[in-house]
């Protein structure tokens, strides 16, 4: 007999607890239970944002991965739906791995897969269960309205990976070709034959029939990328403008597995980078090889930016899954049955080459400026009293010329279980020691960027917190497990600090989210 795997999973949905555990976030993506990975299918239109991503709702009795969904109006309040691919097909019985979404509109319709304005790819993954060997095949689903969703009869689009790669060959991220009107390109994380990591590009021009084009190639870049991991996941091409030159660029942002630890730097299992250059056919042209991580917190990976309408523009929004691999022993699976979440979306910039992330949105409840801000501050602990009795909030401090060379920061918790963060010395410093989750990172020093304003920014939602540096120029993502009874923040001077503008935003649940 044939499980009903989509009524199993709304019967675990039935019965979660996840929602009244104290460290549930209360305005970001959360599973409803069990396990959240990468996000999937990110796109906004009409003004609605939806969110897929890596569903495991049996996590860990069960691995089975299936896509669930979110949906928002303000990038604050999310609306569970149900899961969205089911995986009980021939090509994807052990899972619908990652992948993208795009939105059609007017004449691309006209030749569009069920001619629906959604269409949505991913990877089927299937393992024998004999030899283990791994089949992936690139798969399809289309939807009229985000509420139906259908597997293409025609699926697999591309059964297998191409000769000379292994079947490692996943994360399709789908997008028009701005150089080819009616063209579209596929791009997938892949690792060759000898064990190394590369991406590949496909061309399609009715969104079914895909033709390899070749490797995606660095000529510029002086062979860094030729051997960089063992295997690349999640890759993501995105046209960004940057704000100094006005000069369109192509970035890269992908997720290369083995990269060596550098002097500084690549701490987490697997990390998400970014290089910068301009795609000409399967060529990344203008890149010396020079390459950044996206974000330098604990945990982050798989980022995507969201999917639009050519008639309806819009600032670039990248989210990321607020986690890694390995790290699924959090306090919430004892306490709720779930685990990891996705980040607050983040507009894109550019500024010198170097990616900007600023939050994008506020939070609803704006407290105005802190009594702290426009004073001068000695060394010691003021409790920001905005915040006090709050446990998902945004703060923003921005220091004055003449603050002193101390180093200043905030405490995120009480005395006993706490996370600091710290800017002085020209560096940020992140410790979550005494808190309840550190066991894949305790304590991280991460040098600011060359310029780098005296601007701290955070946002903190119960066990998630979010560090936006210098406008944007540095962000840190982690993991904030501390003490349920404590609250709001505290701020730590180490020398006298001169405060010159701030503000305090607060997020109080709606009766129905808690």
């Amino acid at each position: 007999m044939t499980e009903d795997l989509k009524g199993l999973a709304l019967d675990e949905i039935a019965t979660s607890t996840a929602a009244d555990d104290p460290d549930y976030p209360c305005f970001h993506v959360v599973p409803p239970v069990g396990r959240l990975n990468d996000p999937n299918g990110l796109l906004v239109d009409g003004g609605v944002y939806h969110a897929f991503y890596q569903f495991s709702p049996f996590h860990p009795h069960r691995k089975l991965v299936y896509w669930g969904h979110a949906s928002s109006t303000d990038l604050l309040h999310w609306h569970h739906h149900e899961p969205t691919i089911i995986p009980d097909s021939f090509y994807d019985l052990s899972g619908a791995y990652s992948g993208n979404a795009i939105v059609l509109e007017g004449s691309e319709l006209d030749g569009a897969p069920a001619r629906a304005p959604y269409q949505l790819f991913y990877t089927g993954n299937l393992k024998d269960p004999v030899t283990d060997e791994r089949t992936a095949s690139q798969c399809l689903v289309t939807s009229g309205d985000l509420t139906d969703f259908t597997k293409w009869p025609g699926n697999p689009l591309i059964p297998a990976n191409a000769e000379g790669y292994t079947a490692h060959y996943r994360d399709p991220q789908v997008f028009r070709d701005p150089d080819r009107p009616g063209e579209y390109r596929m791009l997938l994380g892949v690792q060759r034959v000898n064990e190394t990591g590369a991406a590949v590009l496909y061309r399609s021009r009715d969104l079914v029939s895909w033709e390899l084009e070749g490797e995606l190639t660095f000529p510029d870049a002086g062979g860094v990328f030729d051997s960089f991991g063992y295997m690349w996941e999640c890759p993501g091409l995105v046209r960004v403008t940057d704000e100094d030159t006005g000069e369109d660029w192509d970035v890269l942002i992908w997720c290369p597995q083995g990269i060596a630890p550098q002097a500084e730097g690549f701490e987490n299992i697997f990390p998400c980078v970014y290089t910068v250059g301009h795609l000409v056919g399967t060529e990344l042209r203008d890149t010396d090889g020079t390459f950044h991580e996206v974000d330098r917190g604990f945990e982050f990976y798989a980022p995507q930016v969201f999917a639009r309408r050519p008639s309806e523009p819009g600032p670039t929004l990248l989210t990321a899954w607020a986690g890694n691999a390995s790290e699924d022993d959090q306090p919430s699976i004892d306490t709720g049955r779930w685990v990891h979440a996705l980040s607050l979306p983040r507009a894109l910039s550019l500024k010198g080459g170097r990616l900007i992330q600023r939050p994008s949105t506020d939070l609803p409840h704006d407290i105005g400026q802190p009594a702290l801000v426009d004073a001068v501050l000695a060394a010691g602990r003021y409790e920001v009293a905005e915040l006090r009795g709050h446990r998902s909030w945004q703060l923003r401090l921005e220091a004055g010329a003449a603050g002193g060379s101390g180093a200043w920061g905030l405490r995120i918790g009480g005395e006993e279980s706490h996370v600091d963060i710290v800017l002085g010395g020209g560096a940020l410093r992140v410790d979550r020691s005494t808190s309840r989750y550190c066991q894949h990172g305790s304590t991280r020093t991460v040098t600011l960027p060359e310029g780098c304003a005296p601007v701290l920014e955070v946002i903190h939602d119960r066990s998630l917190t979010e560090v936006f540096v210098g406008d944007g120029a540095l962000t840190f993502t982690l993991r904030s497990f501390v003490d349920v009874g404590t609250s709001g923040a505290r701020l730590v001077v180490e020398g006298p600090l001169a405060l010159k503008a701030g503000s305090a935003r607060t997020f109080t649940p709606a009766p129905e989210m808690l």
